[in-house]
């Protein structure tokens, strides 16, 4: 199975900003579709963001439009999220996946899951 891994994570006050990075293990993500999904406690997981395998396709929910910004670093096989303006809606536990279809915000298309990463946005 493959192997992600998030990192960056963490608390932040509301406006503050958070960058988080999905690394791979044993395979390259410039081969997949990556996106990332977010939890909060008692809700559905949610599809924030994607990026296609060029990198030059990208989706986003619209609760974080202006504000995300995901991007590719194939030298690094990695893909960030940047988080800006956090607001405390944006709490949740992120997670990166991997899937080999199209670039969109349903679960079904990923294949690969990460571990998932607490993001808390306080004062």
């Amino acid at each position: 199975q493959l192997q992600l891994v998030e990192s960056g994570g963490g608390l932040v006050q509301p406006g503050g900003s958070l960058r988080l990075s999905c690394a791979a293990s044993g395979f390259t993500l410039r081969d997949y579709v990556i996106a990332w999904f977010r939890q909060a406690p008692g809700k559905e997981r949610e599809g924030v963001s994607c990026i296609s395998r060029s990198g030059l396709f990208t989706k986003y929910a619209d609760s974080v439009k202006g504000r995300f910004t995901i991007s590719r670093d194939n030298a690094k096989n990695t893909v960030a999220l940047q988080m800006n303006v956090l607001k405390p809606e944006d709490t949740a536990v992120y997670y990166c996946a991997a899937g080999r279809g199209v670039c969109d915000l349903g679960k079904n298309e990923y294949d690969s899951w990460g571990q998932g990463i607490q993001v808390t946005v306080s004062s």
